[in-house]
């Protein structure tokens, strides 16, 4: 039956300075959470809302567009904004059975789960997406705008986006950025494949990589014409004593290594640093996540000791979201126009309106703002992790995702298959081909993605893992 236009709804709100919107949206989904709004119930509109709480329409505008984000809500034209059909976290499942014992599989009775629960690594809770902001900045940028900037634009990217982003990098992450050397590309990818193009154009034929590692930058680096030595990582990161007569640059991840966690340590990172400038070699830092870390304050960028030695690259797929397809380099001067040959050649570039909307971003403190939200969410997860989970987790407290060792590859193997029964998508080390050459002897772990999840499944997500743990166990 059609829900009337003044329906009335009791939260309770903190009236508290600061408090007043995040006391509305926790109170919104908790009723949510609890079932005391059921499907399809329509709630007041948001100047219907404001007035009887007394607070202002703007902050429940903003909470009613998070919760629709997060897919608690629906807003339709004309319908209003009503609780979803298939509310996010309503379907938390049965309990896993049958787990008395040890490395048993849960009861088959129980039936296999669909998959409801995506811990996959690398990933942002793009739940979290700056809906509203990125709307806004979208709009200036469509009516302010120079008609100018829709013509071709430089191979290099917009000069908004290059002097927002070295102003960003500057102040963030200790990089020594100057507007001339940044150059806009469509994601770490992408730029990893024009600098594998480049270097390969200079001669250079081998591009140590990290092992473990992923694989796909090794496919991409393979796909320009170089070899990629491995770079065996230990507690203090990659090891320079790995890099070759023939390599000519090295892929590192100093900040958080992927997927073991660690930091490069300052004795490492001389050493690579000595190694460039003695070799004419190059270090390409991949700092994909480097804003995102919790124990304390971030380790600065690589780049800062060598700016004519290293390539900082960074993206807005951790922080904003991998559709984005949005990232830069910082370039040395010697590389900068082999660069922009490559893109000339491949015809790859970035849309004027995204450049834009994220350099209006930066410059107004939204992505600030942004990151500062996500980094607290994400904080609060790996901590809840910690508590929850039987053993202790590898690597610092920073990122994305953490690393659970396990006992063997085969047991990892376990995990993986009896997380499928109970809906949980989890991935290992060897599962998803880090290892430059596969082995079970190498050591095993889960690597969790815990940002992956939407907030609303979070605590489900916590569940079920923890039920696939005390079912298998984490040794054979």
């Amino acid at each position: 039956m059609e829900q009337p236009k003044g329906l009335d709804l009791h939260v309770d709100v903190d009236r508290r300075p600061g408090r007043v919107g995040r006391s509305l949206e926790e109170a919104l989904r908790k009723a949510l959470r609890s079932g005391r709004l059921p499907a399809g119930t329509r709630l007041p509109g948001s100047r219907n809302l404001a007035a009887d709480l007394g607070i202002s329409r703007g902050t429940v505008v903003q909470v009613y567009a998070q919760l629709i984000a997060e897919g608690w809500l629906v807003g339709r034209p004309g319908s209003g904004t009503r609780v979803s059909p298939t509310p996010a976290a309503a379907d938390t499942g049965p309990t896993m059975e049958g787990r008395a014992g040890r490395g048993r599989r849960p009861d088959a009775a129980a039936g296999h789960r669909p998959e409801a629960v995506d811990l996959r690594p690398g990933r942002p809770d793009i739940g979290a997406f700056p809906r509203a902001a990125w709307a806004s900045a979208v709009r200036r940028v469509l009516t302010s705008a120079d008609p100018e900037l829709w013509d071709y634009g430089p191979p290099t990217g917009l000069t908004a986006l290059r002097e927002a982003v070295a102003g960003y990098v500057a102040r963030t992450r200790g990089v020594r950025a100057d507007p001339g050397r940044v150059i806009v590309v469509g994601g770490f990818a992408a730029g990893l494949a024009l600098l594998g193009r480049a270097l390969s154009g200079l001669g250079v034929r081998e591009v140590a990589t990290e092992d473990p590692g992923l694989d796909r930058h090794r496919r991409l680096l393979h796909a320009a014409g170089l070899a990629t030595p491995p770079l065996e990582v230990g507690p203090t990161g990659a090891d320079p004593d790995g890099l070759t007569a023939r390599a000519g640059a090295a892929l590192l991840t100093p900040a958080h290594q992927h997927p073991y966690g660690v930091v490069l340590a300052p004795r490492r990172r001389a050493a690579f640093v000595d190694w460039a400038r003695r070799h004419d070699g190059y270090l390409i830092e991949d700092d994909y996540d480097g804003e995102f870390r919790y124990d304390q304050q971030p380790v600065g960028a690589l780049q800062a000791l060598a700016p004519d030695r290293v390539v900082y690259a960074g993206s807005a797929s951790k922080s904003l979201a991998p559709g984005m397809r949005l990232g830069w380099l910082v370039v040395p001067a010697a590389l900068h126009d082999p660069l922009v040959r490559a893109i000339e050649e491949t015809g790859t570039g970035v849309p004027v309106i995204e450049q834009l909307a994220l350099a209006d971003l930066i410059e107004r403190g939204e992505y600030d703002r942004h990151i500062r939200r996500v980094r607290l969410a994400y904080r609060r997860r790996r901590a809840e992790l910690v508590r929850r989970l039987p053993a202790p987790l590898s690597g610092v407290a920073a990122g994305l995702h953490a690393l659970l060792p396990v006992g063997s590859a085969g047991h990892e193997a376990r995990l993986i298959e009896v997380g499928r029964y109970a809906g949980v998508r989890l991935h290992g080390l060897h599962g998803l081909a880090y290892w430059h050459r596969p082995s079970g002897e190498r050591p095993a772990a889960l690597v969790l993605g815990y940002a992956t999840p939407p907030q609303h499944a979070w605590q489900q997500a916590l569940d079920r893992l923890v039920e696939v743990i005390d079912a298998v166990g984490l040794a054979d």
